[in-house]
């Protein structure tokens, strides 16, 4: 490496990284800030600095893990949600922008309301759980997983956000809920990926859990489950809100109408594919 500063670093990481990510040049500026425990700008601001051999060898075994597959928020730790830090691990899912939708969703139809009770089924890193409490700190928020590992992350995301006032527990979908509990909205970002979708071969996928990706019945068995039991929990006018694979909005639509829910309604993400359907218990 003739060129040893940051300048010269980040461009060595950008084409060894060009073949394997479509954001080499980005990637290797967050690996190497995160390295430096610098934020991303000052890799700009200081492009002349030279890095120790400490800091070399650090760099390069990241840079290898990620020419390898592995997501850059599990080699980093932190994912960002909702403009707040998530810090995640491969017991969970790594959040997602496509997601926010969800929170957007719940803003925009109950965002006024003050003391609605939520809950959150399948909360991973707490991500929909604790992005809603941040602006809706009067709400009561349960948030639930199955995975222990995934209730730590999600407390350490509420106590390093200043959330605490989620309630995260473990439960086996609604098995450690309150029977004769009510909420007005319940929402949930299942498994709803098909076994034997290729995608589960490609990208950052391969290294996420697949017990939270993956649902029988053609990835809509844990939504028929959820949509079913909810029943039992919500209130009258109370909502239920799934985020669902891009070519399931309408099987997602009729197995909410087949259990009676009303208002049934389909929302596209960011990328103009159906995401987020949800519905009124009546």
């Amino acid at each position: 490496m003739e060129n040893n500063t940051i300048a010269g670093w980040v461009a060595y990481g950008q084409d060894k990284l060009s073949s394997c990510s479509d954001s080499a040049k980005l990637d290797a500026q967050i690996l190497l800030a995160f390295v430096l425990d610098k934020e991303r700008s000052y890799l700009l601001t200081w492009p002349e600095v030279e890095l120790t051999n400490q800091t070399e060898q650090c760099y390069l075994v990241l840079l290898e893990r990620r020419v390898n597959g592995e997501p850059i928020a599990y080699i980093i730790g932190i994912k960002e949600f909702w403009s707040l830090p998530f810090y995640v691990s491969p017991a969970t899912l790594i959040p997602r922008p496509d997601t926010e939708t969800l929170v957007e969703l719940v803003l925009e139809l109950f965002g006024e309301e003050t003391s609605y009770q939520c809950l959150d089924l399948g909360t991973g890193t707490g991500a929909i759980a604790l992005a809603l409490a941040s602006e809706l700190p009067s709400w009561k928020i349960d948030a639930i997983d199955f995975s222990l590992d995934a209730v730590g992350l999600a407390i350490k995301n509420s106590q390093q956000l200043k959330l605490t006032q989620v309630n995260i527990y473990q439960s086996d979908w609604f098995s450690a809920v309150d029977k004769n509990k009510k909420f007005d909205v319940i929402v949930s970002n299942p498994p709803y990926i098909d076994a034997q979708d290729e995608n589960l071969k490609q990208g950052d996928v391969r290294f996420e859990p697949k017990s939270a990706l993956v649902a029988n019945e053609e990835g809509l068995a844990d939504i028929k489950h959820i949509a079913d039991v909810a029943r039992n929990h919500l209130k009258v006018q109370g909502a239920i809100f799934f985020e669902h694979g891009f070519e399931q909005g309408f099987a997602v639509r009729t197995i909410l109408l087949n259990l009676g829910y009303q208002q049934t309604k389909t929302v596209k993400d960011l990328n103009r594919h159906e995401r987020i359907t949800w519905a009124v218990f009546a």
